[in-house]
């Protein structure tokens, strides 16, 4: 049994709670050993009066950054602490607004995803020279300020979906395949590098597999024209490989507008109700993802920078693994995904 299988049982055996209203303080969703639910602030910056004030920014309003932001209400109200929430929908002059607007404030730490490794480092900066404590998630920036980043392994999310590919091609295509790869490096160069690194180091072992094809597309909207263009332009291609949910999203849209389920299955990275639908569904398209943990991510964070603002010791970098759903087991898809419906009410 796997180590994603058994964190997954463990968790999803706190839904059966959920519906009865029986949880109290206190749950991570990711974390294992954990058996009560969050109280959770109304993340309006009205939560009760805390310690330390401290602003959460996401990076877009996706299900991984509003679970995300769940974790951070979590490790709040834990800490006793006021949670700010903001996001900046993937702008920078948005980001920057944000923050100068908290540092206007006099916030006492800053917990965000960064819109950039460089761009990002400025505004930060100059809320680290106002005394306030910097933690990153899901993507580092430039310079050695910020007391902490945690985030995913990526290097391990796009290898436990490319091992998994491997054992498909293997399988079902007699070891060998010819791959397009949808990602998004011109975006977030280092984990998008990373996660395809992962990936491609693991289908790589089979001498049948030639990746013909690379595009980034981050966007499902955008993802599904790229993915038909490379489908008519390499006709031979039989697998796609999503490195984020919008890439996954939009290589599995492209292949039943394409009529080819039969001819074509995608594997991809991240997790959402709509991607563990398509692990579901009859077409036989989506094969398995790596999803992340984003609930843990938005807990340690905020304890981070609680532990940072009492003088405590942090670790100056955090990698989590990520969760393997496949077709083949698909009871835990189905456990997962009336999880994450019920994070939605």
């Amino acid at each position: 049994m796997s180590v994603f299988t058994v964190s997954l049982r463990r968790n999803l055996s706190l839904l059966l709670l959920l519906s009865t209203g029986l949880l109290s303080s206190g749950c991570s969703m990711d974390k294992p050993g954990s058996d009560t639910a969050p109280k959770v602030n109304s993340g309006n910056g009205t939560a009760s009066k805390g310690k330390y004030k401290i602003a959460g920014i996401g990076f877009q309003n996706d299900q991984f950054f509003k679970i995300n932001e769940l974790g951070m209400k979590d490790g709040a109200e834990k800490s006793g602490v006021d949670l700010l929430l903001g996001n900046s929908a993937g702008a920078l002059d948005k980001e920057i607004s944000l923050l100068d607007t908290y540092v206007a404030q006099k916030v006492d730490a800053i917990v965000i995803a960064p819109y950039n490794t460089k761009s990002s480092t400025a505004g930060l900066k100059k809320a680290h020279d106002a005394g306030i404590k910097i933690v990153t998630f899901d993507n580092a920036i430039e310079g050695d300020f910020p007391v902490s980043v945690i985030k995913s392994d990526q290097i391990a999310l796009g290898k436990a979906t490319g091992v998994e590919a491997a054992q498909y091609i293997q399988d079902k295509m007699g070891g060998k395949a010819k791959i397009a790869i949808i990602s998004y490096i011109s975006l977030l160069p280092e984990p998008a590098g990373q996660r395809t690194k992962g990936f491609e180091d693991a289908v790589k072992k089979l001498p049948g597999v030639e990746i013909v094809a690379r595009q980034d597309a981050w966007m499902a909207e955008k993802a599904v024209g790229v993915v038909e263009g490379i489908l008519t332009a390499h006709p031979d291609v039989n697998l796609i490989w999503g490195a984020n949910e919008g890439g996954t999203v939009g290589a599995v849209t492209a292949v039943r507008n394409a009529g080819k389920a039969s001819k074509v299955v995608v594997f991809g990275t991240d997790i959402s109700d709509q991607i563990a639908g398509f692990l579901l569904a009859e077409d036989n398209i989506l094969q398995a993802v790596t999803g992340q943990k984003p609930f843990d991510i938005g807990l340690q964070s905020i304890e981070t920078a609680v532990k940072a603002l009492n003088g405590e010791a942090v670790e100056k970098r955090v990698l989590l693994p990520g969760m393997l759903f496949s077709r083949r087991h698909a009871s835990e898809v189905t456990k997962y995904q009336t999880y994450l419906r019920g994070l939605s009410k």
